[in-house]
């Protein structure tokens, strides 16, 4: 292998006869005059006599073509194999042409491969293209997890891509990128992994009912058990907010994530409620506060000279307290926040407390919480802004040498639909916290992995707080000029987004200086969601069979004349109550199967 052509500081090009090149392995250039120079391989092609190099192609211009004849190349004979090359440093000189160029040993590029070590990192997968560079490797490094590859999953024999923990600090939070089957699930599922494993706090908000971490992979025999390193709570059957122990802010924070609120219906909220309040107790004075200003003064007055029962004079001197305290609230307003309340109630949002979730978090385990999307932005913004907060001010109460309250640690918070927390261009009730989170997070010890699959959509100051970016298959131009501008990725590299094999992805982080080619590993766990919809279907068909096989076999033969009694006998055991005419159509359905036979008879069809 040898540099041909003219060359720069900044990228030659090397050709071989013998070896193709591959996008995205390194090369070392043994340049004479300015010593080994390591590159990477950007773009590569190769030629052959019935392939004429072209003077239009960029590899290939009239200098490139002169090169390699005086480098001893047949262009007419040879097949030839050319790399573009982009050096990880800019040199002092042009590269010389003619250099000699060879694979590299491990220890020549490993501060370019490697930025954490086995114990402080995060093992997302393998960097492509470099298992000849990984023979040379620390043993120790060698088959640290599996790739899926054909079917199966087989140890990895490339280098291994380490994300560096202790780096979060200095550049905190990860974006996930990649459109609908392009594997930027499984990368979160990675990701949460080895978060498990290092046991970080760690908060999932789950709108897709899939981070459950309790099956392991039956291709991986060792396969870690991670049951004991997570907990899955559901939005008011687990967990809730305490009405009690809210915030005028926190109270204001739910009201508005179910419906925005009108500047009227804010100022009622910081009016109405009161320190102490119970759901039950806010919930009565919003009612009395309504039926109040519907009746109006003249007929509450009215009421009380009236003989009425004790609970019910009660009730009346409350709403005459009520309209005399708050007569200019709007009554639009007071019904707003009422149904704003109830619906928030009925989800059972009011039922439980965010105790389970802390708990985990200080047992280093990863908090998994479920719900619709809807829901989970409500409950989100209190829950973050409550953990965020007691960490900032253990955090701060430290610094000062206050001590303030019980430790608390520093944690993660990941999800999925990302831009439907923090969207871009409109206001929703979490996104305030997961922008604090963002700019200020670091500070504190406090972590983003966001994934979506439209970072156009994303909060622009939250995507430029993203310093890793993971990138997987992308194919809407906007979301690819998004990313281009947001990180480092070459143009070559953008070009190949659309295509990219599900599972692959391109990391941007400052921590390398450089975008790395990865595959994400084979995760130990699986999601509940990986059967394949065609075979569900299929398999609850073939159930189903079963099930009414295994109901009418007492009955069986099935006479026409009677099929009335058979029904009332097959429905005492069965769980779907047939008809006659239902019960006559699956059964047929069964005789096309072959699974039963059916006769003609002079009284009528025969099932047997």
């Amino acid at each position: 292998m040898q540099v041909a052509g003219i060359t720069t500081p900044i990228e030659v090009y090397v050709a071989s006869r013998e070896r193709k090149f591959r996008i995205n392995e390194l090369l070392i250039i043994d340049d004479p005059n300015q010593g080994p120079l390591v590159g990477e391989v950007v773009d590569a092609s190769s030629y052959n006599r019935f392939i004429p190099l072209s003077v239009e192609h960029a590899f290939s211009d009239a200098h490139v073509v002169e090169s390699l004849k005086h480098l001893g190349y047949s262009i007419d004979e040879d097949e030839i194999n050319i790399a573009k090359v982009k050096l990880m440093s800019e040199t002092s000189f042009p590269v010389t042409t003619g250099s000699a160029v060879r694979l590299p040993a491990f220890d020549e590029v490993k501060s370019f491969l490697m930025k954490g070590s086995r114990e402080y990192g995060l093992l997302l997968g393998e960097i492509k293209n470099t298992e000849e560079t990984a023979k040379t490797m620390d043993e120790n490094l060698k088959g640290l997890f599996y790739m899926f590859s054909e079917g199966k999953a087989k140890k990895t024999v490339n280098v291994p891509f380490i994300l560096d923990l202790r780096s979060f600090h200095q550049y905190p939070h990860i974006g996930i990128f990649g459109g609908s089957g392009s594997g930027k699930s499984f990368g979160m599922r990675v990701i949460l992994e080895e978060l498990m494993r290092h046991q970080i706090p760690t908060v999932v908000l789950d709108p897709h009912y899939e981070m459950d971490f309790s099956s392991s992979q039956e291709q991986i025999e060792e396969a870690e058990n991670f049951k004991r390193h997570f907990c899955k709570f559901q939005i008011g059957e687990h967990i809730g907010v305490d009405f009690l122990n809210l915030s005028k802010r926190d109270l204001l924070s739910l009201l508005s994530a179910v419906s925005p609120l009108s500047e009227a219906m804010s100022s009622a909220v910081e009016v109405l409620h009161r320190r102490g309040d119970t759901y039950l107790s806010f919930s009565s004075r919003l009612e009395d506060l309504a039926q109040a200003l519907e009746l109006g003064r003249s007929r509450i007055e009215n009421a009380l000279k009236q003989g009425l029962e004790p609970q019910d004079m009660e009730r009346f001197k409350r709403m005459k307290e009520l309209l005399e305290n708050y007569q200019n609230i709007p009554l639009p307003s007071v019904q707003g926040i009422s149904w704003r309340l109830r619906r928030l109630q009925i989800s059972g949002l009011f039922s439980h407390d965010i105790k389970p979730v802390k708990e985990a978090m200080l047992q280093g385990k990863l908090a998994v919480i479920q719900g619709p999307i809807w829901l989970l932005q409500v409950f989100s913004t209190y829950l973050l802004s409550n953990i965020y907060r007691q960490r900032r001010d253990y955090k701060d109460g430290e610094l000062r040498g206050q001590a303030q309250g019980d430790y608390f640690p520093p944690f993660v918070i990941a999800t999925d639909e990302a831009h439907n927390f923090a969207p871009k261009g409109r206001d929703t009730a979490p996104k305030g916290i997961i922008t604090e989170i963002a700019q200020e997070g670091r500070k504190y010890g406090v972590f983003l992995v966001l994934a979506t699959q439209r970072p156009t959509l994303l909060d622009e100051t939250v995507t430029a707080q993203l310093n890793t970016k993971i990138i997987f298959r992308t194919v809407r131009g906007s979301d690819i000029t998004t990313i281009a501008e947001e990180t480092d990725i070459k143009p070559e590299e953008a070009r190949r987004l659309p295509y990219l094999p599900s599972g692959d992805a391109f990391v941007s982080s400052p921590l390398f200086g450089r975008t790395v080619a990865i595959r994400v590993r084979f995760p130990y766990t699986s999601s509940p969601h990986t059967i394949n919809p065609i075979d569900e279907i299929k398999n609850h068909r073939l159930d189903s069979d079963e099930k009414l096989l295994s109901l009418i076999s007492p009955h069986l033969p099935i006479y026409a004349a009677n099929f009335v009694r058979a029904v009332e006998d097959i429905n005492k055991d069965s769980d779907e109550k047939y008809e006659v005419r239902t019960l006559k159509e699956a059964l047929d359905a069964l005789v096309e199967k072959g699974r039963l036979k059916k006769q003609k008879s002079p009284l009528g069809d025969i099932y047997m």
